[in-house]
C-alpha cells in the first residue's frame, strides 16, 4: 500500500462507502462536502492507494440455504512457510471457507465455514479438512447467533483537533 496521508474529506468518504458500497458519488461527494469530480478522483486515489479492496453485496446466508456457520480452528503438524503457505492456497479452493485467518499460539488457522446444515459441515469436516496434508488437529466451534456483523474497520470522521 502507498503512503497516502488521509485528511478529513479522505476519511468521510471511506466511512460513508464502507456504510454503503451503492451510494452514487453525487450524494458522496455531498456528504464530504466536495462537488462530483474530485470525489471520483479521491476515490480513485483511495482505491489506487489500497484503502478500498473492493466492493461487494452483503447476503443473508439463510436464504440462500447456508444455516450453519461453524468456527474451525485448526492445528498443523508442520509451521514450516511452505506448509503454511500451501494450506493457505487449500483453503483458498474451499467455496464453503469464507475467512482464513492465520494466527499465533495454540491454533494455526481459524476457519469460518458456512454451510446448509451439520451433517454438510461434518462432510467438509471429514472428507477435506481433516484429510487435508499438515492437517493434526481441528476444533469446530458451531456458531449459534451472531449479534454484531459489522464489516471494515472503525473511520473517525473528524480531526482529532475538531472533536468535542
Amino acid at each position: 500500500m502507498s503512503q497516502h496521508k488521509l485528511d478529513r474529506i479522505d476519511r468521510r468518504i471511506l466511512h460513508d462507502l464502507q456504510a454503503d458500497g451503492r451510494i452514487t458519488n453525487v450524494e458522496l461527494a455531498r456528504r464530504a462536502g466536495i462537488s462530483a469530480p474530485p470525489c471520483l478522483r479521491r476515490v480513485r486515489a483511495l482505491e489506487q492507494a489500497g484503502y478500498i479492496r473492493g466492493y461487494h453485496a452483503d447476503l443473508e446466508p439463510k436464504a440462500l440455504g447456508f444455516n450453519v456457520t461453524v468456527f474451525a480452528h485448526v492445528g498443523l503438524s508442520s509451521q514450516a512457510e511452505p506448509d503454511l503457505e500451501a494450506f493457505k492456497e487449500l483453503a483458498q479452493q474451499w467455496p464453503e471457507v469464507r475467512e482464513c485467518h492465520m494466527l499465533a499460539g495454540e491454533t494455526d488457522f481459524l476457519l469460518k465455514v458456512v454451510a446448509g446444515d451439520w451433517d454438510a459441515y461434518q462432510d467438509f469436516l471429514t472428507t477435506r479438512l481433516t484429510a487435508a496434508p499438515n492437517v493434526n488437529h481441528v476444533k469446530s466451534a458451531l456458531s449459534i447467533s451472531a449479534s454484531k456483523l459489522e464489516p471494515g474497520v472503525p473511520i473517525q470522521v473528524e480531526d482529532a483537533d475538531n472533536a468535542s
